[in-house]
């Protein structure tokens, strides 16, 4: 919880990039505009929301461009320039800091992160936050499966990844605070025996790595949700969204994110995943 309470001292700097038809959005009645950051997992949960809502019978349109970062997403909500993203739960709170933390209650401290008029409906069960992993073989040498485990070797592991510079990836003096472990930074991630990566991370699964479980909680929550302006929030597009909540895993994001990464339309991969999961019907 100290981490995540840390969370709200910061600010997200990132500026949205949007078309002037955007910009427009709150001035006019139509249809629900959805945005995107440029992520894969964002297009692809935008796409989910997108088929889910028109199903539902709800008009919706993409934004013609995307946003750099999850948190100029968040602010173009906030600001008007469109009605809905997918947003995070701590790079949220980085972004908009200043409300209450109440320990325990994640959207109750949303809420009151956000200005009047703006929506953070349940999140889903998939996270994109920063997760710990070794190799199977150093699993296997010293018998890792939680952050706990790694006191017995921390001494002679490094930690690395390629998301260990971001603003919630725990560092090394919070694990050596949380689990009494000490580890040494790593030069590159090629040296690295632990390593900070995305939990949507495609490498995760193609190597087989072992993600560490975190009992204490160092690293911040970063489930996605829905984020999106109240006049768009009516109890149709509600329901028709929640139909993702615990269907859509981190496991099956990371999937959606590859698909699109690797050149699928999203709206292509959403209509399979949909359809694959019942969730149309």
């Amino acid at each position: 919880m100290a981490a995540v309470c840390s969370l709200v001292l910061l600010t997200g700097c990132a500026a949205g990039a949007h078309s002037e038809s955007d910009t427009a959005y709150a001035d006019r009645q139509g249809p629900i505009v959805i945005g995107t950051d440029t992520s894969a997992e964002s297009r692809a949960v935008a796409a989910l929301y997108g088929e889910l809502l028109t199903h539902a019978g709800q008009r919706v349109r993409m934004a013609a461009t995307s946003y750099p970062s999850p948190a100029a997403a968040a602010k173009a909500v906030v600001a008007g320039e469109i009605g809905l993203a997918p947003a995070y739960e701590s790079t949220l709170l980085r972004t908009f800091p200043g409300g209450q933390i109440l320990p325990g209650n994640m959207p109750a401290t949303l809420s009151m992160a956000l200005p009047v008029g703006i929506v953070a409906l349940p999140p889903a069960v998939a996270q994109r936050g920063v997760v710990l992993a070794v190799s199977p073989t150093t699993a296997r040498r010293h018998d890792l499966h939680s952050l706990a485990d790694l006191q017995e070797a921390g001494g002679r592991l490094a930690l690395g990844g390629s998301a260990a510079g971001t603003p919630d990836a725990p560092t090394p003096s919070s694990l050596k605070e949380a689990y009494g472990v000490t580890l040494t930074p790593a030069g590159t991630s090629a040296t690295a025996d632990v390593l900070a990566l995305r939990g949507t991370d495609p490498v995760i699964t193609r190597d087989g790595l072992v993600v560490l479980t975190d009992p204490a909680g160092v690293i911040p929550p970063e489930h996605v949700f829905p984020l999106v302006q109240a006049p768009d929030a009516g109890l149709a597009a509600r329901n028709a969204l929640a139909r993702l909540n615990s269907a859509l895993t981190t496991d099956q994001l990371a999937a959606l994110a590859a698909a699109v990464g690797s050149g699928e339309s999203p709206s292509e991969a959403a209509l399979t995943w949909l359809r694959s999961k019942e969730l149309l019907s």
